[in-house]
């Protein structure tokens, strides 16, 4: 089906990804970092630092295969 020149995809019930409860200590100020840098957004501390571990093991990524080459 297109519209307006687009090509629709089939719409999927998106799946939650597992996750497990982890405990981990932060520092107080970093805690308070995160919390203004959120503050009035629509993002919760935990989906906050998901997102910014996953962008760490990105970059752990690209820089391991630029010594590679």
């Amino acid at each position: 089906m297109h519209y307006a020149g687009y090509e629709m995809r089939k719409f999927k019930i998106p799946k939650l990804p597992t996750s497990t409860n982890k405990s981990i200590r932060f520092p107080d100020d970093l805690i308070e970092a995160v919390e203004t840098a959120i503050q009035g957004k629509n993002c919760t501390f935990s989906a906050f630092v998901v997102e910014a571990v996953r962008v760490a093991l990105e970059n752990l990524e690209e820089d391991d295969e630029d010594v590679q080459s």
